[in-house]
């Protein structure tokens, strides 16, 4: 089976935040596949995913902090500022954890971690709506635990 589909997110503030549950929503024909993989791409130059701790949200906030420091939005060596002073350190930020994840599928389910979740990393401000196009391959059957 094959399935691809877009993903829309309503605009969130500058941070990391998670869309397992979005994700899911978007794709119930995941729960078909004995075994496959689900590949999210984001079609933004600012904004990331990464797969990360799901329970508490001080390692959302730590994530932020971190990279707010680790790419400062006020370094004199910017020279693409046109459109902001969180522009640049945006698109930093955004190659620095990619645009995609590749999740293994078992029995129906995403096989992740019992504490991973799918976070969207907006590095803007404003970043506004995103886009993640979803692909989904695999095969049907009998559902096996993995």
């Amino acid at each position: 089976m094959w399935v691809q589909r877009e993903i829309e997110l309503h605009a969130l503030p500058r941070g990391f935040h998670l869309i397992t549950r979005e994700v899911l929503g978007a794709i119930p024909e995941l729960a078909q596949l004995s075994v496959g993989l689900l590949h999210l791409f984001l079609r933004h130059t600012s904004a990331s995913l990464t797969l990360n701790e799901n329970a508490s949200p001080d390692v959302r906030r730590d994530f932020a902090a971190y990279f707010d420091r680790a790419v400062p939005e006020d370094a004199a060596y910017w020279t693409h500022t046109l459109e902001g002073p969180d522009d640049m350190p945006a698109h930093i930020k955004a190659s620095l954890l990619g645009p995609s994840l590749s999740l293994p599928i078992a029995g129906g389910r995403l096989a992740l971690g019992t504490w991973q979740g799918i976070y969207l990393c907006e590095h803007r401000d404003h970043g506004g709506a995103r886009s993640l196009l979803a692909t989904l391959s695999g095969e049907s059957g009998t559902h096996r635990a993995a």
